[in-house]
């Protein structure tokens, strides 16, 4: 059925005009964004297409992050722009989730970290590795990309870790990744990978508050989970 034939209150325009957003199916809301659908189908139809790419069968949208322009265009009916409109419509989702201004934030604990980072980092399919830069005061200077990993791990040393706080002469320094697999406690890697980075940063008298792991149901202090297993001894 053509999306005119449906009743008023049943078109996706309509429907969001009346009754509001959340009344909208996920098909109903990419529906809008796609426009038009086909000679053959309506735009509730074909979105519902584009849902089927959810190969986990999930029920949950993140997967549209890493379906590409081509994989989108496989469905019969997507073209090239409406492809790219709904990568445009991922891409905005993701900025959206991002503090408008991470810099002059205070961070005072793994939490004000977590709260800045983790809508942004957690549903990434590569592991992504971020410096948090400080002042003496815990208040943000700048955060930056250390370096992006496979689906397993993300080859770094001391050395890139640690290079943007020694350029502008940074007293402290927040280590942040991400684990594909969603699970956020940290490995034995970590762990290894953090005992050095803290004997590195002490000889060039920079201190490394935390490593905090981001997975997708949560985080966790990789200083907290080593001073738990002293604690143990």
């Amino acid at each position: 059925m053509n999306v005119k034939e449906l009743p008023m209150s049943e078109r996706p325009y309509e429907k969001l005009e009346m009754y509001g957003e959340k009344a909208l199916s996920n098909a109903e809301l990419i529906a809008i964004i796609i426009k038009t659908g086909t000679k053959d189908e309506s735009s509730v139809s074909l979105a519902q297409r584009i849902l089927s790419l959810d190969k986990d069968n999930e029920n949950n949208l993140k997967f549209l992050q890493n379906v590409s322009i081509k994989e989108f265009m496989s469905i019969k009916g997507v073209g090239r722009v409406k492809a790219i409109q709904l990568k445009a419509l991922c891409e905005l989702t993701k900025r959206m989730s991002k503090p408008f201004d991470a810099s002059q934030i205070q961070i005072t604990s793994p939490k004000d970290v977590a709260k800045i980072l983790t809508n942004e980092m957690r549903f990434e399919k590569r592991e992504i590795v971020k410096a948090i830069i400080l002042n003496s005061k815990n208040i943000i200077i700048k955060i930056v990309d250390i370096c992006y990993g496979g689906t397993n791990s993300a080859m770094l040393s001391p050395k890139d870790v640690l290079h943007e706080a020694i350029k502008i002469e940074a007293p402290k320094i927040i280590l942040v990744h991400n684990h594909p697999s969603g699970d956020p406690m940290p490995s034995k890697k970590d762990l290894e990978f953090t005992e050095r980075l803290i004997q590195a940063s002490k000889i060039l008298g920079i201190q490394l508050l935390d490593h905090i792991v981001i997975g997708e149901f949560g985080y966790s202090s990789i200083f907290q989970e080593m001073l738990n297993q002293e604690n143990k001894m």
